[in-house]
């Protein structure tokens, strides 16, 4: 092969090694693996996941590979399909990489344990964890190379989706421990079989979901066929006709990005752990009316109307008011500051089908107003102005959301986020278990270990819709 940008990536990620990773990257990563691994068992009992399931199982061949939060098992691939879409599937899983990283990566890096020959021998806790770094780490630097989360998503194109698989490649290859050569054939294969649209944004529907598990099934598949010699495209991230940022993001590429600073700027580092069951474009105007709310006392029930200064972007992708659906629910902006009004948080109990109905929630709807603002950047946070009935006004601009780098969740809400999701599948002792090895996966000699840990009864306490 010539010395592409896909050789050139591709030998950085296979001659990585887990002493190159600064102390606070590890311990980053432990903490999304934790959160995703919360989210996707918690998501294994909602709808999505749960047809997944039953339309693999019925084609299902011997497999060894588990389907988290129950008690199935599948071939490689089709469970990091399964798990991905659980992942995914009530948007608790984290963002800012590709941009939903945590539910690409390790499905698929989880997966690949369990493809290796006999032969290979095990895989230790850190080279998980090198594998998940590098994960995150390709799939946003992708993302930038088309040009940053706005231009590609407002294009139409789902990054978690198109950018994902090459994320999940990414971490397949390195657990796979496939030579540079091989690596780069696998991100050739990946950029054919990614895809993933923002339509379902127009009516609500659940197509969303199954974004994250295809990414996780392609990037693995890419690696798996890369691993028996397929070769893939060495120009796939080169300016050539048929180059991935050419056809993809031809508008705003910016191939630069995807090598700029390698091995000095650690992408998971920007990525945020949610604290709210909602698209991450809402949280911060949740913590803007939960502060007004705070400074305010009585203000809550003296509410005229409130309005929402915000991007066209953030407009149009979270401005609908259909509730039909949980997916549709969780994008709503409207209903997330109904939320925050009227029961003082977005907890996932808040978004299910009952509480959807609720009166007092529709009414704060109907008083909320959004004013898209085209001269506003695309990913600026939104302003929250409250008007009270006695004509009292007040503002609020969160710049930084709960959970972003900058404003972490502590240890203590982390921990407690993940035994409230992992009970919905799972015995609290075994979750308990389960998040122990996590925080020191670096010492497990063997990270297969994880995987009975996983296994559980998804919906021990009912259907989540």
């Amino acid at each position: 092969m010539t010395d592409t940008a896909a050789l050139r990536l591709a030998r950085f990620c296979s001659g990585l090694s887990f002493g190159d990773l600064p102390p606070e990257v590890v311990a980053r990563a432990k903490r999304h693996i934790l959160d995703t691994l919360g989210a996707a068992l918690a998501g294994s009992a909602a709808l999505e996941p749960r047809e997944t399931l039953r339309m693999l199982a019925a084609e299902r061949s011997a497999g060894t590979a588990p389907v988290w939060g129950t008690a199935d098992v599948l071939g490689s691939r089709d469970a990091a399909f399964a798990n991905g879409v659980a992942a995914h599937a009530l948007e608790l899983d984290d963002t800012g990489g590709c941009d939903h990283s945590g539910a690409v990566v390790l499905p698929a890096a989880l997966a690949a344990l369990t493809a290796l020959g006999h032969g290979a021998g095990p895989v230790s806790g850190r080279e998980l964890i090198t594998a998940v770094v590098l994960g995150y780490d390709v799939g946003r630097r992708v993302l930038e190379a088309c040009g940053g989360y706005a231009p590609h998503n407002g294009a139409g194109w789902h990054s978690s989706a198109t950018c994902g698989t090459f994320a999940a490649a990414a971490a397949a290859s390195r657990l796979l421990r496939l030579a540079a050569t091989r690596t780069a054939f696998a991100f050739g294969h990946a950029a054919s079989s990614c895809g993933g649209l923002w339509a379902f944004i127009h009516d609500a529907s659940q197509t969303k979901r199954l974004h994250a598990g295809r990414a996780a099934e392609g990037g693995l598949t890419a690696a798996l066929l890369a691993a028996r010699g397929i070769s893939g495209p060495a120009q796939v991230f080169d300016d050539v006709w048929g180059g991935f940022f050419n056809a993809f993001a031809p508008a705003s590429r910016q191939p630069q990005a995807l090598l700029a600073a390698l091995g000095r700027v650690w992408k998971l580092m920007r990525c945020s752990i949610k604290p709210y069951a909602s698209c991450r474009s809402n949280h911060a105007s949740i913590d803007a009316v939960l502060h007004l709310m705070a400074e305010h006392p009585g203000l809550a029930h003296k509410v005229a109307r409130i309005d929402v200064r915000l991007s066209s972007f953030v407009a149009n992708m979270c401005g609908g008011r259909d509730l039909s659906t949980l997916s549709g629910a969780q994008m709503s902006l409207p209903y997330a500051i109904a939320l925050a009004w009227v029961f003082g948080g977005a907890e996932l109990g808040h978004y299910l089908a009952p509480v959807r109905e609720d009166a007092r929630l529709l009414a704060a709807m109907s008083l909320v107003r959004l004013h898209p603002d085209p001269a506003m950047p695309a990913l600026e946070e939104p302003t929250v102005t409250v008007t009270a009935t006695d004509g009292m006004v007040v503002s609020q601009q969160m710049p930084v959301a709960l959970g972003a780098p900058t404003r972490p969740l502590g240890d203590a809400l982390l921990r407690a986020k993940l035994d409230a999701l992992a009970g919905v599948a799972l015995p609290r002792e075994r979750a308990q278990r389960l998040a122990d090895q996590v925080l020191r996966l670096d010492e497990l000699e063997d990270a297969s270990a994880l995987l009975p840990l996983l296994a559980g009864q998804a919906g021990l306490h009912g259907l989540i819709c």
